[in-house]
C-alpha cells in the first residue's frame, strides 16, 4: 500500500534516487553506489531498505536467494511533493524567490541558461494561450 504523502529521510532519498536511476536492484548494488559517495555499511543500507519496504516506499522480490528491491513511489510525484514543501517552507510559497536565489548563488553554464530561457518562453506561451 503506497502512502499518499511520503516524507523520505535523506538516507531514503539517496536509496530512491539509485533505484529510480538503475531500476530494481539488490541491497549490495545499492550499498556499493552509496559507498561511492560516503562510507556506509551494508547492514545499515539493508535496515533502511527494510524500513522503506514497511513504509510502502519499496517492494521486495524474494524469488531467489538474493532479494531485489524496487521503488513503489514515483520519482516525479515524490520530487514534486518535496519541492512544494521546500518552496512553501523556505521561500514563503514564492517559486520565483527560489529560482532567483538559486541563480544568484550558482554559476550556470551557457547550455543551462539556454534551457532556462526556453522553459520561460514555453511558460509565457502557455500563459498567453490560457489568457485568450
Amino acid at each position: 500500500m503506497r502512502p499518499q504523502k511520503i516524507k523520505p529521510t535523506e538516507a531514503e532519498l539517496e536509496i530512491l534516487q539509485i533505484l529510480w536511476t538503475y531500476g530494481p536492484s539488490t541491497v549490495r548494488f545499492v550499498n556499493d553506489k552509496l559507498k561511492s559517495e560516503r562510507n556506509v555499511g551494508y547492514t545499515t543500507t539493508l535496515k533502511v531498505m527494510q524500513i522503506m519496504t514497511e513504509k510502502g516506499m519499496l517492494d521486495r522480490y524474494k524469488d531467489s536467494r538474493t532479494h531485489i528491491y524496487s521503488a513503489l513511489v514515483e520519482e516525479k510525484e515524490t520530487k514534486n511533493q518535496l519541492l512544494d514543501k521546500f518552496v512553501s517552507t523556505l521561500f514563503g510559497g514564492s517559486a520565483s524567490g527560489m529560482v532567483l536565489q538559486a541563480l544568484g548563488n550558482h554559476k550556470c553554464s551557457t547550455e543551462e541558461l539556454d534551457e532556462i530561457k526556453k522553459l520561460i518562453e514555453s511558460i509565457e506561451k502557455q500563459t498567453d494561450h490560457e489568457s485568450k
